[in-house]
């Protein structure tokens, strides 16, 4: 099966589940296909989980589920050592972060200390637990959902966990006949449940190191660039992007050629790309009136500053 073929085949079954959602879908597996990490931020109901779950349940890999509380310890996602009384020493017991996918699912409603628990994990791909450094099997993808900051229970992420993850998209509400698809389909087991795996481990692997042979310009790199600086000199922004958000627009701009069957970068790519790579990474000033900070807001401003960077010719 050809590369295209196979990208169709993970976004047609996700579709199976996840109507009338395709731009979200193809973002998702273009996160996948960039190594990154995916934040959905919504409102409850719409479909967060589920659409973590489907692209699980799409991949012939491990999957293990967080469910993040006020009470979980960073312990109980890395792991512990456990003394073993038969070999009369420690053991090291591994946690639920040890899956090629892993949900963590409501993540801002545990404390910043559980959630930094994840900053090794994300950014290296292993876990030092006792001076021992463990190795987490590839591909590798964290899958994080959380409800909007202003909701009841919930901890605002650190700028650092924010930073970790490549892309933040926001599923909204369905219209009229996808909510009426999804209110006639049979309730008795979880919709994700129903998908079958389309793509082993060994083909993410493939598409990834696919990704990494896509030509990119020259022109188009100082474009990115031009960019992220227009973030750090805004006076609307008291946060730009890091170099870590510039190195993840670049990622995601080449797994974007990828899915959409190129070899090859385009000013669009980076464009379209731009407001859910890097709007998560970017601080409004609060200096200027704006005293909270919307998932909207944030877009909005990344896009209003992208407009003022010329494109490439």
């Amino acid at each position: 099966m050809s590369s295209a073929h196979t990208i169709r085949a993970i976004q047609d079954n996700i579709a199976l589940v996840i109507k009338g959602k395709s731009h979200v879908i193809e973002m998702a597996v273009v996160c996948l296909l960039a190594r990154g990490h995916l934040l959905l931020e919504d409102v409850p109901g719409v479909g967060k989980t589920t659409l973590a779950h489907s692209l699980a349940r799409s991949l012939d890999c491990s999957f293990k589920r967080i469910q993040f509380t006020s009470d979980l310890l960073p312990s109980d996602i890395v792991g512990v050592s456990m003394f073993n009384r038969q070999k009369q020493g420690f053991e090291f017991i591994p946690g639920p972060i040890f899956a090629n996918v892993v949900l963590a699912d409501e993540i801002n409603r545990t404390t910043p200390k559980t959630q930094s628990s994840l900053l090794e994990a994300m950014s290296e791909a292993q876990i030092s637990v006792d001076n021992q450094t463990h190795p987490l099997e590839q591909p590798f993808m964290v899958i994080a959902t959380q409800n909007p900051a202003e909701y009841h229970g919930t901890f605002p992420l650190p700028e650092s966990q924010l930073d970790r993850f490549l892309m933040r998209l926001c599923i909204g509400y369905p219209t009229l006949e996808e909510e009426r698809k999804v209110l006639d389909r049979p309730h008795s087991l979880h919709p994700a449940e129903t998908l079958e795996a389309v793509l082993s481990a060994h083909e993410v692997l493939v598409l990834q190191a696919r990704v990494d042979q896509v030509h990119m310009e020259e022109s188009l790199t100082d474009y990115l660039l031009s960019i992220v600086q227009a973030t750090r000199q805004s006076e609307l922004l008291s946060l730009g992007v890091s170099t870590r958000g510039a190195l993840g627009l670049s990622k995601a701009a080449k797994a974007l050629a990828v899915v959409r069957g190129r070899d090859y970068c385009l000013p669009d790519d980076i464009k379209e790309l731009a407001p859910i790579v890097l709007s998560h990474r970017v601080m409004l000033n609060r200096t200027h009136g704006m005293r909270t900070q919307s998932f909207e807001q944030a877009e909005r401003m990344v896009l209003d500053i992208v407009e003022t960077v010329p494109v490439p010719v």
